[in-house]
């Protein structure tokens, strides 16, 4: 197995896991949006420190970045919460969906900036193809009326597709930085949650031990390993197929609900599960070719 394809399996891990964010959210009761990421993130930085006690490194080796790395990363993280939060506060959740999941199709198409990258017709083709399935998943086969009293949701949606897109790829600029440094990007962004918190929010703690437990599985996991691998993945492996992948996060959500009852199947989701899944098969066709030994230049 080649460095590429081994970082972006490990990559895709973060696919997977934020497919269960959303059964995760709904089992946090009535805790507030910002709340939760000030408690999820917190978990996230408690997840790297314990990391680094165990390995025996000093939690300030990995303070010693320059600026720009500080200013992607906590953007990127916290940057991507907050105006998806604006966005379901200022338009119908269905809308505001549908543009924030650009982002996978955006770092397929911002690839084509970085250094030795090359933007095909098969990258394009895959990214459009899981945005359809993605499309289907959220409107459920309907349609949708954009309307113009919810610009500002609908601007705040968009903000967030460019932000975490921008971050993923910029990220590859960073290579040399180790992924440690996404338990301070986790740490900032638990401050910043909470000062949000504090401005929008009224504090409202899980009810029992059931909602308790679903904090924790979100700091653990879609909030926590997954930002680490995610930055492993993009910086070390096919950040197309990687962005293309990453429309099965809502597939695997939608999969999960309807397992535990709290979405029906339908043929709906069968034919954007198709979408999705042959969608991240041609935008990595080149990944798939190379490890068969054949070649992608």
């Amino acid at each position: 197995m080649s460095a590429e394809l081994r970082a972006t399996l490990i990559g895709l891990v973060a696919v997977l896991l934020w497919g269960a964010l959303a059964l995760l959210t709904t089992w946090t009761g009535r805790v507030p949006p910002f709340q939760l990421v000030a408690m999820s993130f917190s978990l996230a930085f408690g997840l790297a420190l314990a990391k680094w006690i165990a390995t025996g490194e000093r939690p300030s080796a990995h303070l010693r970045h320059p600026p720009a790395v500080w200013a992607l990363g906590i953007g990127g993280l916290f940057g991507y919460h907050f105006f998806y939060f604006m966005a379901l506060r200022n338009a119908p959740a269905v809308e505001a969906s549908l543009i924030a999941y650009l982002w996978p199709l955006l770092i397929v198409l911002f690839s084509a900036l970085l250094p030795g990258e090359r933007l095909r017709w098969w990258h394009v083709a895959g990214g459009m193809i899981g945005l359809a399935g993605c499309w289907l998943l959220v409107t459920g086969g309907g349609r949708v009326a954009f309307q113009g009293e919810f610009a500002l949701g609908y601007m705040a949606a968009g903000a967030c597709a460019v932000t975490w897109s921008a971050y993923s790829v910029l990220s590859r600029r960073f290579g040399e930085v180790p992924s440690d440094v996404v338990g301070w990007f986790c740490a900032a962004s638990a401050v910043l949650g909470l000062l949000a918190h504090l401005a929008f929010e009224a504090t409202v703690w899980p009810a029992d031990t059931g909602e308790w437990l679903a904090v924790m599985g979100l700091g653990l996991g879609p909030v926590g390993v997954a930002f680490f691998v995610w930055d492993h993945g993009v910086k070390r492996g096919n950040i197309r197929a990687l962005g293309a992948a990453s429309y099965a996060a809502p597939l695997i959500s939608t999969l999960l609900l309807i397992a535990f009852g709290k979405a029906a199947a339908s043929w709906v989701v069968g034919l954007a599960c198709l979408a999705i899944v042959g969608g991240a098969v041609l935008a990595g066709r080149d990944l798939l070719w190379d490890s068969s030994g054949g070649t992608s230049r």
